[in-house]
């Protein structure tokens, strides 16, 4: 008999799942999106405000020059068309953490549209169509607990009312929570190459609302969706879709019926939960923003834009496979933030074997980072620590065990590989007289492994040169162990 789990699962097979995600990117600027105000994350409450942002009467909006660059150089790099006339135009609602009453934003007429993002799953490619990208200003942001009186009242910071913003809007193509996941990744990943936001979503930089709903396979109609909202991390994020899912195929096989709606994710409890209905769509009563002039991006400003176009990830990870022979998953590693690519190319650059370099980065470096906590920006072996360590070994001045030890001497410390090697200075034995001397005593301590050897189990080879390592403290030429000990072995 089968059990819920294995009923639901395959319940789940006759349905098809469509997702469609939006995601607000916060603009890097200085200053807000229509007044001089600070940006700066972790003011004290209220005070990055003016009477713009605080939306007092008389109070007249100026467009950031600068936000408007970097939407376009965003759109740019997500294969988007740039409209050469974009109309800016207010959102009206009402909430107590959009002071002016309205949200100045992008509706029918947005600053770009009809991108694509390409991405990869499971070795299948797929292309993400990207419905529009739009400029609007964020809104402030209410703090419901943290505070004494946090059972009685709701407190207002305004500090983020303003803050440039584009949102950029998906078409409905993804089928799983791993293409979801796999798209949100490449967005911030060419958003960050491209320098117009940090992307840090404790901070509220780049926050994502999913679109999600069910259909019997073979259904060209949608199923009414629901709306899951600010989700703080892409793994909450595909946790959140994976229950939708079941959620919305379980209520379907009982019967019910999927309310259109908006709901919140409880990580804690791996859940979601409804937030409010959404069954009228809200009129938010768009109108022309009447003191903003149309927006006008020619193409003379759109090509000066460009030449500000960084190298983006996929292109960088192709070139750096033909550039310095390493592999793709090598590639997708060090291309992973642009910092990180530069400081490859700049170890590779000065290197005898960028290859050696890419595979101690994998090998050596990543799962130290991973036991400590740490991400590869705050790695204490910088990459052109990196490259003197692959030299060292590649001309046996060190062998791999010795790179081991001073790798873990680096971690201890806190210091880069060239300050440890300095200190340290491991010298490699190469004297063949003082390596076979330390062969002569492994094999004369070890005669059943002798005999083993010398009987046909010739992986016993790997004791031996495992015991002389041991015994020289990893300071032995591995090149000079392995001749040396088969020639004695085999005499």
């Amino acid at each position: 008999m089968a059990t819920a789990s294995e009923t639901l699962s395959a319940a789940i097979q006759k349905y098809e799942v469509v997702i469609g995600l939006e995601v607000h990117v916060q603009l890097l600027t200085v200053t807000k999106a229509f007044c001089g105000c600070s940006t700066k994350f972790g003011a004290p409450p209220n005070t990055n405000v003016c009477p713009v942002c605080l939306g007092l009467p008389g109070a007249l909006p100026v467009l950031n020059k600068r936000a408007v660059e970097f939407a376009t150089l965003a759109a740019m790099a997500l294969n988007c068309q740039i409209r050469e006339t974009s109309i800016f135009a207010r959102k009206n609602y009402f909430y107590p953490d959009l002071p002016k009453g309205y949200q100045i934003s992008q509706y029918d007429k947005p600053i770009a549209e009809h991108g694509h993002i390409d991405i990869k799953v499971n070795s299948a490619s797929k292309r993400i169509g990207i419905t529009r990208l739009h400029m609007e200003e964020d809104a402030g942001k209410s703090l419901h607990d943290g505070f004494p009186d946090s059972d009685k009242y709701t407190y207002i910071d305004l500090n983020r009312s303003g803050v440039p913003l584009v949102e950029i809007v998906s078409e409905p193509d993804m089928r799983t929570s791993d293409e979801a996941h796999e798209y949100l990744t490449r967005l911030k990943e060419i958003i960050l190459y491209t320098g117009v936001s940090d992307c840090n979503m404790e901070e509220g930089s780049l926050r994502c609302d999913a679109n999600i709903s069910v259909r019997p396979r073979g259904q060209k109609e949608f199923g009414t969706k629901a709306e899951v909202k600010n989700v703080n991390s892409f793994r909450f994020i595909k946790q959140a879709l994976e229950y939708e899912i079941e959620r919305q195929v379980e209520l379907i096989e009982s019967g019910g019926r999927v309310a259109q709606e908006t709901r919140l994710y409880n990580s804690n409890e791996g859940k979601t939960y409804s937030m409010r209905s959404k069954e009228q769509a809200h009129d938010y009563r768009y109108f022309p923003e009447p003191d903003l002039l149309p927006l006008v991006v020619d193409a003379e400003w759109q090509a000066e834009i460009k030449k500000t176009m960084p190298e983006l990830p996929e292109a960088r990870r192709a070139r750096l496979v033909a550039d310095y022979g390493i592999t793709e998953q090598d590639a997708g590693v060090l291309t992973a933030t642009r910092s990180r690519a530069d400081q490859f190319e700049e170890a590779a650059k000065h290197s005898k074997n960028p290859k050696r370099v890419a595979n101690l980065v994998q090998g050596e470096l990543m799962g130290r980072l991973k036991a400590n906590g740490l991400d590869m920006e705050q790695s204490p072996i910088s990459m052109k620590g990196v490259a003197m360590s692959a030299d060292l070994v590649e001309s046996n001045a060190i062998s791999g065990k010795m790179l081991k030890d001073l790798y873990d001497l680096a971690f201890e410390r806190g210091e880069d590989f060239p300050a440890i090697y300095e200190k340290e200075k491991p010298q490699q034995i190469t004297d063949t007289s003082a390596i076979e001397k330390i062969i002569d005593d492994v094999i004369a301590a070890n005669p059943n492994q002798l005999a083993q050897y010398r009987g046909g189990k010739k992986t016993v080879a790997a004791f031996f040169v495992g015991q002389v390592m041991k015994a020289s403290k990893g300071q032995a030429s591995p090149a000079v162990v392995n001749e040396l000990l088969t020639k004695k072995l085999d005499g």
